[in-house]
């Protein structure tokens, strides 16, 4: 490998654990639980307000996190998320009282929110446009690296009466390791521009290319003239690019990948299964089946193109749901208890390989850069509320509704998103970012034409 490609690798990485630490943060909780409910004797209300502060905290970092990178720059934003990150992750550690875990708790939240957001963006900002595809999804593949790693580690401590702080504490290195390699990461070129530092953004430029880059120099500096972010109001204007955007991240969500990472061992005993096995393949199976589908993402977004993977994710979702649905209602037994498993794990398949991490990448590339933040700051929040919502309500679905038609209704939802793909989502594979603003700027102007 050549020493530019093993340097700009080395950037995407370290960037990347951004996701890492989304990943973890998220899916600790579940197996820290387990013990938090009997250290600090948690009833049920009192444990569903400590899953719900990080997902409120995470919210408000999304809400900010867009002002803020398009303020101070993307870099320091992605240094802020690793500090809080690693201070939640002692504090809850260290917890001797409710207070103070719940603090831990909401800090993790506020890195996870400022994470969720600036990775993806910086990431799109610095990627040449034919491995935009790949370098973006490196943020999906570690967010499903990190959940993975939380579920190894809870089975590791699940016997030791300390393991909640362990669990905890140990998400604190990949922060520290972020944190410190920010030191390596050159700013965004895009956003110097937009700062009017041309001479800084030209050296940031010439540091991630793989060669001089004169011509793409070029394009980008005649491109992004200088001006300072667009006011908010520009971003109303923006109305397909805003609406696929914020449309996206509902469906990413109602369709109930979160219901089945969250609840997949009440799932799997709803439907049947009464042994361990449910729990082990609610855990590491679906985890390791996520985190390969995402790889394949990776390879084939900017061979295949964004478009054909959304439909094929949103289709497959679609029948995998189908089927769960289907085999809750039947009241399935058997050999069709392991169809039902199956279908679990053919339905995170097809959303790691489509909507998982497209949705991420598609509201990375279809702002322009003085609203790049902002527009990706809004769709996060609506995202995370979105989260909120579908797994606040999941249980109480089930009692109200049933197994079964809880699953039709999240079966329902992805036949409308591949609707939605096919009619309004554009392809964006091997266009620079500000060719894809362009292209929507001409087809407003089109349609005010007609």
């Amino acid at each position: 490998m050549q020493r530019g490609a093993t340097s700009f690798a080395l950037i995407a990485g370290i960037a990347g654990l951004g996701g890492l630490l989304f990943g973890y943060g998220t899916a600790i909780v579940a197996g820290a639980l387990l013990f938090l409910r009997h250290v600090f004797s948690l009833d049920a209300s009192s444990a569903g307000l400590f899953v719900a502060i990080a997902l409120a905290a995470a919210a408000l970092g999304a809400a900010l996190a867009g002002v803020l990178a398009d303020r101070f720059g993307r870099r320091r934003i992605i240094a802020l998320a690793a500090l809080l990150f690693a201070v939640g992750s002692l504090l809850a550690a260290l917890a001797n009282s409710i207070p103070l875990l719940f603090l831990g708790r909401a800090c993790l939240g506020l890195g996870i929110g400022l994470s969720s957001t600036v990775t993806p963006l910086y990431l799109a900002e610095i990627t040449p446009a034919k491995q935009r595809g790949a370098i973006v999804t490196i943020n999906q593949l570690l967010i499903t690296v990190g959940i993975l790693i939380a579920y190894l580690i809870s089975l590791a401590f699940a016997d030791s009466s300390a393991g909640w702080r362990w669990m905890f504490a140990l998400g604190a290195l990949p922060a520290i390791v972020l944190l410190l390699g920010v030191l390596l990461l050159p700013e965004s070129p895009r956003w110097l521009l937009q700062m009017g530092r041309s001479e800084a953004a030209r050296q940031a430029l010439q540091g991630l290319r793989l060669d001089p880059a004169a011509t793409q120099w070029q394009e980008l500096a005649a491109n992004n003239p200088g001006q300072r972010s667009l006011p908010w109001r520009a971003l109303l204007a923006q109305r397909r690019p805003l609406q696929i955007a914020l449309v996206l991240a509902i469906f990413q969500q109602i369709t109930g990948i979160n219901v089945v990472l969250y609840f997949a061992p009440i799932i799997f005993h709803a439907a049947g299964f009464t042994s361990t096995d449910g729990e082990i393949i609610a855990t590491v199976g679906i985890g390791t089946i996520n985190f390969f589908a995402t790889l394949l993402a990776l390879r084939w977004l900017d061979r295949i193109g964004r478009r054909p993977l959304l439909l094929t994710s949103f289709l497959g979702m679609f029948a995998s749901l189908l089927t769960l649905a289907s085999c809750m209602l039947a009241q399935a037994q058997g050999a069709f208890l392991y169809l039902l498993a199956f279908a679990v794990a053919a339905y995170v398949a097809f959303f790691a390989i489509g909507i998982g991490p497209v949705f991420w990448l598609l509201i990375s590339e279809i702002f322009p850069t003085g609203l790049r933040g902002r527009a990706m700051g809004l769709a996060t929040i609506v995202n995370w509320l979105s989260n909120m919502l579908v797994t606040g309500v999941f249980l109480s679905l089930m009692h109200w509704l049933g197994e079964g038609q809880t699953f039709f209704l999240y079966a329902l939802a992805s036949l409308v998103a591949a609707w939605y793909t096919w009619r309004r989502v554009p392809e964006t594979r091997g266009l620079t970012l500000e060719e894809i603003s362009a292209s929507f700027a001409r087809d407003d102007s089109r349609a005010h034409q007609e």
